[in-house]
Order: structure tokens, then sequence, then C-alpha cells
């Protein structure tokens, strides 16, 4: 389980693409201080599992599944990635629940700044935004935020996040262009209640 607090900027080394799959390698000093074969690492969202690690960076096989459905079949060496290790037994809980398991992606829309923040707009899809709420949770590339507003418009549901300094700085988010993709992990409690509440109600889930 992860909570959304990226660890670090991590840069692509190499995305080795094969026909079902594609073999990633991202340099990322802190995230690799103490892995190991098999650990979980999350790459702008998505976990990850360690094959190999030396020097600072690791690598990881990415399923074709994985490609089309995130954005990391966007990459290409040189680009940078959110990276966190899972939430240690006895750490403290600073975002809220990211399984790192990816809903799906959006587009940023727009980018608004202020005097010490800035405000990102992105595309959610139709089948995701019955999940997002208003002051509620977001996972983006990785990235904890609180829902700022919800938007619902002819072209689909448009979700707005303010972005303080350190998240400008310390995330992709502060990267991202008008028109690029975001991974996107809705708050896996919505989806649970939804879930017992149509089991409840004695409908399909």
């Amino acid at each position: 389980m992860f909570t959304g607090i990226v660890e670090e900027l991590g840069t692509v080394v190499e995305l080795d693409r094969g026909e079902e799959s594609a073999r990633l390698t991202v340099r990322g000093d802190v995230v690799t201080s103490d892995a190991v074969r098999g650990s979980s690492i999350a790459v702008s969202g998505v976990c990850l599992t360690v094959v190999e690690h030396r020097d600072g960076a690791f690598t990881a096989d990415v399923m074709l599944e994985t490609l089309n459905r995130t954005a990391l079949g966007d990459l290409e060496p040189g680009s940078r990635v959110n990276l966190e290790r899972p939430l240690a037994a006895d750490g403290r809980f600073g975002g809220h629940v990211v399984q790192g398991h990816v809903d799906g992606t959006g587009r940023v829309t727009g980018r608004v700044p202020g005097d010490r923040w800035e405000v990102v707009r992105f595309t959610v899809p139709r089948a995701l935004s019955r999940y997002v709420v208003e002051k509620g949770s977001i996972a983006v590339d990785g990235v904890s935020l609180t829902v700022a507003a919800v938007e619902d418009t002819p072209d689909g549901t448009v979700v707005s996040v303010s972005l303080i300094p350190e998240t400008l700085t310390r995330t992709t988010l502060g990267l991202r262009a008008v028109g690029e993709r975001v991974n996107l992990e809705v708050d896996v409690l919505a989806k649970y209640v939804e879930r017992m509440l149509d089991a409840r109600d004695g409908g399909d889930a």
C-alpha cells in the first residue's frame, strides 16, 4: 500500500519495448537505497516489481495491459516520474490509501498560476467520475491530492486541484503540459462503499 506522498523524482533510463511487454529502467537513489529483488515501487502511480537494481537504478517488467491502460506507455528516456516505496508498518500515513492500481488516465486541460500555488485541471473518464467528489481524495500520477472542484461539461468531467509550491517542485505535476496524459486512481474506499450498497440493494456490482 502507498499513500501518495512522493519520495523523489526519478528519471527514465530506458524503456525496452517488446511485442507484449516492456522492460522499464528508472534512476532513483532514494527508492533503491533499500530495494531488493521483488520490492514494490510506485512509478507515477503504477505499482511495479523490481527485477534488477544497481547503481541507484532499478528495472521492472511492464505488461502490455499496463502500457495500454496507463500513461507509462508515453514514457521515453529522460522522462521524469514520481517514485514512492510502500508504506512501512510503522510509517506515518500522510496521504490517503493508494494501491498503485491505476483506474484510468486523464489529460491536463489547463493550468492557472496563483501567487503561491497553481490550479491544474484535468479530465476524468465518465466511468470514474462518480467516485470523484469535491474535497475528496484522488491520486494523480501517484500524488495524493484533494479535489478542489468537479465540473461536468459536454466533453466529460473536469477536475481541478490546487498545487502548493512543494508539490509543483517535487513531483511531475509541476511539469505536466496541457494535453499530456496523467494516471488516475480514485479513492478505493468509494468503490468498496458502492459495492456494499449495491449488494445490500440486491443489484449487480
